[in-house]
């Protein structure tokens, strides 16, 4: 097996380097980025417009307003009707959305390359010349109302990670949900997503990433001549707040009816932002992979098909978020399991890392797994364009993709130990369980 990793590596890398170009870089006169991917293996080409904002951003009693204005952006300017972006992007044979996370607002299209100026085009109208119409506002905030209720309000696992978060961070804005807070949304206003898009949306806080089939110079004349002519906003301005020091176990019950319990818990745990030794950050990705990444990891193996008292088992960390996060692991029990059994469980897991130090087979193997899965997530233009994205609102360089495959493969067994040891400590754990209420017949709760 262990050579087999090895040598899908190699049939994976070899035809996707192959067919990219070198990755450009330019930075036009108003502070916009534009980096390029060439990569010409078929005549599409993916566009990006990445602002450096997202729920993080958000203050006290604005939560949402980030993801509400990604919903107004595609209802209209002076030139384009309300809906009609779509529309025109669907008549040139492509496809476009959007997306809002913690750490920044991205909007793109996928498209025949000969069509990309026209993407362009509309992405810079829509950057400086949006019109926020009162009733079309209305009906919107309606529909994000709605889809925080199917999606969190409704739905027993949304609910419990939106506590968790809120409860796992006292200061950190990464406590409130993208979707924002109900009673936020139901006292926005239009001049609130006014403000907002004034304060973030330019070109001097944007990102725009290219890949596909196309010539970096010919990329940065267009972007020049729809980008270029926009003016530079405001400097916005984000005053971080450090977390405090957690100083003991944090834990919640989330009582809601639901078919089964779930169990999460999360190590605060720092990106690559705020460790002193950067070997840390890698040491800690390949931590997560041994301990719940895959068929393979140690909770999958182990906790779900050896001990049988999950159904399923995973972690998850982030070493380039913007802020430090959480080395997080979420299980559901088998049936006739207790959450606190599962515990257990998962604990001995984390402590098996911190007794002893794993063995370079183990390490080989799962080091070879996750170069796989980074090098296959290049094999696709848009996860390509994602990947440059994400690093670079989130404050990293787009560089650090081919440098992190390096630190990955210079992990040690004693690294991972340490790291274990460090940060997968109680005094920094929080654990949520969501507990199924019963509903009879007559729609009663019962406990």
């Amino acid at each position: 097996m262990r050579i087999l990793c090895i040598l899908l590596i190699g049939f994976v890398t070899m035809p996707v380097l192959a067919a990219q170009g070198k990755v450009e870089e330019f930075m036009l006169d108003n502070g916009m980025k534009i980096i390029v991917q060439p990569d010409h293996r078929a005549p599409v080409v993916v566009s990006q417009v990445w602002y450096k904002v997202g729920s993080s951003y958000e203050l006290p009693g604005t939560t949402g307003v980030s993801h509400v204005l990604e919903h107004m952006m595609f209802k209209g300017t002076g030139k384009v009707a309300p809906d009609a972006f779509s529309r025109i992007i669907a008549a040139l044979g492509g496809s476009e959305n959007a997306f809002t996370g913690v750490d920044y607002t991205a909007y793109f299209e996928t498209l025949s390359k000969q069509h990309l100026e026209r993407a362009l085009e509309l992405e810079a109208d829509r950057m400086r010349n949006l019109l926020l119409d009162e009733k079309e506002f209305q009906r919107e905030l309606a529909v994000v109302r709605e889809e925080r209720r199917l999606r969190t309000d409704d739905d027993p696992n949304g609910l419990l990670w939106e506590q968790f978060n809120a409860v796992a961070w006292r200061v950190s804005p990464y406590r409130n949900p993208v979707i924002g807070w109900m009673h936020d949304l139901e006292t926005m206003t239009v001049a609130d997503l006014q403000h907002w898009y004034e304060q973030w949306y330019s070109p001097d806080n944007a990102i725009l990433v290219v890949v596909g089939d196309v010539q970096p110079m010919e990329v940065l004349a267009l972007a020049k001549k729809h980008f270029g002519p926009i003016e530079a906003g405001a400097k916005a301005t984000y005053r971080a707040r450090p977390e405090p020091e957690q100083k003991g176990i944090t834990r919640l019950h989330v009582n809601v009816p639901a078919e089964q319990p779930i169990l999460v818990m999360g190590y605060k745990s720092p990106a690559m932002v705020d460790v002193k030794a950067p070997w840390e950050a890698y040491a800690l990705t390949v931590l997560n992979s041994i301990l719940g990444e895959g068929d393979s990891s140690r909770l999958t193996s182990r906790v779900v098909r050896g001990q049988k008292l999950a159904v399923s088992a995973g972690s998850t960390y982030d070493a380039f978020s913007r802020l430090s996060g959480m080395l997080e692991l979420q299980a559901i029990p088998a049936e006739n399991i207790d959450p606190d059994v599962l515990e257990k469980a998962l604990r001995e897991q984390v402590d098996d890392l911190k007794k002893m130090p794993i063995s370079k087979e183990e390490l080989q193997r799962v080091v070879n797994q996750t170069v796989a899965r980074k090098v296959y997530a290049r094999d696709s233009l848009f996860y390509q364009a994602m990947l440059i994205g994400m690093r670079e609102t989130n404050g990293y360089d787009w560089k650090t993709l081919d440098e992190e495959l390096q630190h990955i493969r210079s992990v040690t067994p004693e690294q991972v130990q340490a790291v274990a040891r460090k940060y997968l400590v109680d005094d920094h754990l929080t654990v949520a369980v969501l507990k199924p209420k019963k509903t009879d017949t007559r729609g009663a709760k019962k406990s």
